[in-house]
């Protein structure tokens, strides 16, 4: 019996994104059995409706509150029937068929998170991976990117897949059961940095990210005000947790570094 996908959106206000993105995905999961999980964050506008009436087989779960990202997405994997489990924002409309993205996933044991091509609304490519953060990497968050001439330029030998540190929780595709030993996301993180933490604690129960640079998919990348400081609090978050004694103080002095140069540059 072929297993079930249980794919699971967060959704805040994301209306103007959601009809491209479930279309997309009836369309390049169509050779798989799934089923679609939409964790609403109290929106304010007409997302819920527009769904039940549009796209009635989806399943909602709505929330009193925006709970953020992370936890958001572990309430709708508690509900999902599925094997395997596939983590979606709503603003991103699938290119290509998941078939062997999945096969990916189940063709070693040591996979834990499969992720693919990432590419902006005029479909150029954007690095969604990354390097696991030091304590002095920290001091600015590029640091962080994987420099790789492949990743750096998105020029890529398709028909390889790349093993990653971190990839973004835009699009994550995992075993249920992997999510489920790590307590998915880490409730303290709100939004950013989470998809870090879970890549590296599936690193450190011997699982790999890896990256498919063949199939791609649309993410409308927004940045909003409080974008950067979201981003700051995530990484302090993160020193929190995968640092201990001089190094954990070491980083959060490069995360107060950071946000003091880019409060100077902002009022040059």
């Amino acid at each position: 019996m072929e297993q079930l996908i249980s794919v699971i959106i967060v959704n805040y206000n994301g209306i103007q994104y959601l009809e491209n993105c479930l279309n997309s995905l009836y369309t390049y999961l169509r050779d798989l059995s799934f089923e679609i999980i939409v964790v609403d964050n109290c929106s304010s506008d007409d997302s819920i409706s527009f769904i039940k009436e549009k796209f009635p087989n989806v399943i909602i779960i709505e929330n009193q509150t925006n709970l953020g990202f992370g936890k958001a997405n572990n309430i709708g994997v508690s509900f999902a029937k599925g094997e395997t489990i596939l983590l979606l924002n709503n603003d991103t409309i699938l290119l290509n068929n998941l078939k062997s993205a999945v096969e990916v996933l189940y063709s070693k044991n040591n996979i834990g998170i499969v992720s693919i091509n990432m590419l902006n609304k005029e479909q150029q490519y954007i690095s969604a991976v990354g390097k696991f953060p030091s304590p002095l990497k920290l001091l600015k968050i590029s640091f962080l990117a994987d420099k790789r001439k492949e990743f750096v330029h998105g020029k890529f030998n398709l028909s390889k897949t790349y093993e990653v540190d971190w990839v973004t929780g835009s699009f994550m595709l995992l075993r249920k059961k992997d999510y489920l030993d790590l307590h998915g996301f880490d409730k303290d993180y709100f939004m950013y940095v989470e998809d870090v933490d879970l890549c590296k604690r599936m690193h450190n129960i011997g699982k790999i990210c890896i990256f498919i640079p063949s199939i791609d998919y649309i993410h409308f990348v927004g940045h909003n005000k409080t974008r950067n400081r979201n981003l700051m609090q995530g990484y302090q978050v993160y020193s929190s947790k995968h640092f201990s004694g001089v190094q954990k103080q070491f980083a959060l002095l490069m995360i107060s570094i950071n946000i003091l140069i880019k409060r100077i540059a902002k009022n040059i």
